[in-house]
């Protein structure tokens, strides 16, 4: 552990013995994330809660905390905040234990599982807050698609100078710019996937990693949880599921439901922008954080995007540039430089 950490950890627990009035606990590193955040386990008179360490030079555990308890009145469960010290970034939170979805679905509960995170993504969508949070218009999501540009393709320098010159990337921005700004608004998770929920054996699943929510299209959640970067499905199932979600949620009022073909086309394009920009995220987590772990993820992501963009002409060419010029060279993004900042992870 680095000075830097000590000293962090020793503010920290100075933090929790005057929250709890006592100095009998302890503190077990939990989990760390894609961002700066990092979570502990506080054991102490017999139960458990968590510590999340957010240094605010880099993270807003404000955010976060007001989130939780806005998400939490409308009957999503978010973490209970205890305790909170905003200054130095520190959130005393509900534990959810360690069953993560990601590490529990399987064949034989997905179906239940995942109705549960379909529920509750119904609630957020039709009675989850949106006064006050940033809006997923179109400059956020072409910022969104740069990352793919500026950090994935990048790795292919040919490449990416292709496709800038060529304008590809400016004609495919659009069509996913016009495909999400077409769509019902709703209030948006921005990251519900089998890693931001946890199995739990009352109100499932617990919700985490919400503090980036913004108002924005009503597939963008829905994609993110059934064309999962970290879990695939049989496609004829996730169609299902999306299709089955469209009226259930359109019934509970969440948005006006359009038809089938419409919701598909918009289900479709949105995960194209959204696999776009993860394949960005997790090439940036490599080069720049040394995160490279992330990189076993980009096979799949892309596979979404492969799998989708041929259906429609407007992407056509995107699919041939993916599948005859990047693909059969990703090694080299494992092997590329890394990049020496540090700025905060978005």
């Amino acid at each position: 552990m680095s000075e830097r950490v000590e000293e962090r950890v020793e503010v920290m627990q100075r933090w929790v013995a005057e929250v709890l009035g006592s100095d009998a606990f302890e503190l077990r590193r939990a989990s760390s994330d894609a961002s700066f955040r990092s979570y502990w386990r506080l054991l102490h008179a017999g139960g458990t809660a968590i510590l999340m360490d957010a240094p605010p030079a880099q993270e807003d555990c404000g955010r976060f905390a007001d989130l939780s308890r806005r998400f939490r009145a409308v009957g999503v469960n978010t973490p209970e905040v205890f305790a909170e010290d905003r200054l130095n970034g520190f959130l005393l939170l509900s534990d959810f234990g360690d069953q993560v979805y990601l590490r529990v679905l399987d064949a034989a509960n997905v179906d239940r599982l995942y109705g549960d995170a379909l529920a509750t993504l119904a609630i957020l969508q039709a009675h989850g807050p949106t006064q006050g949070l940033p809006v997923f218009d179109a400059a956020f999501i072409r910022r969104e698609l740069d990352l793919f540009h500026d950090w994935f393709l990048a790795a292919f320098p040919d490449v990416a100078d292709q496709a800038r010159t060529s304008g590809l990337l400016g004609s495919v921005a659009r069509v996913l710019v016009e495909n999400a700004l077409e769509q019902p608004r709703v209030c948006m998770h921005r990251d519900y996937h089998s890693r931001n929920l946890m199995q739990l054996e009352h109100a499932n699943p617990g919700v985490l990693d919400f503090q980036d929510a913004v108002v924005g299209p009503v597939t963008y959640d829905l994609v993110s949880l059934l064309r999962d970067c970290y879990i695939t499905w049989p496609a004829d199932q996730v169609i299902e599921w999306a299709t089955g979600y469209c009226a259930r949620a359109g019934q509970q009022g969440g948005f006006d439901v359009p038809d089938r073909a419409r919701f598909l086309r918009w289900f479709d394009l949105m995960g194209v922008q959204r696999h776009l920009k993860a394949c960005g995220i997790f090439a940036r987590l490599h080069r720049r954080d040394g995160k490279s772990h992330y990189l076993t993820d980009i096979p799949r992501t892309l596979a979404y995007i492969l799998a989708v963009a041929p259906q429609y002409p407007e992407l056509a060419a995107l699919a041939r540039l993916l599948e005859q010029q990047v693909c059969p060279r990703l090694e080299q993004l494992s092997v590329s430089q890394t990049v020496e900042t540090r700025d905060a992870v978005d």
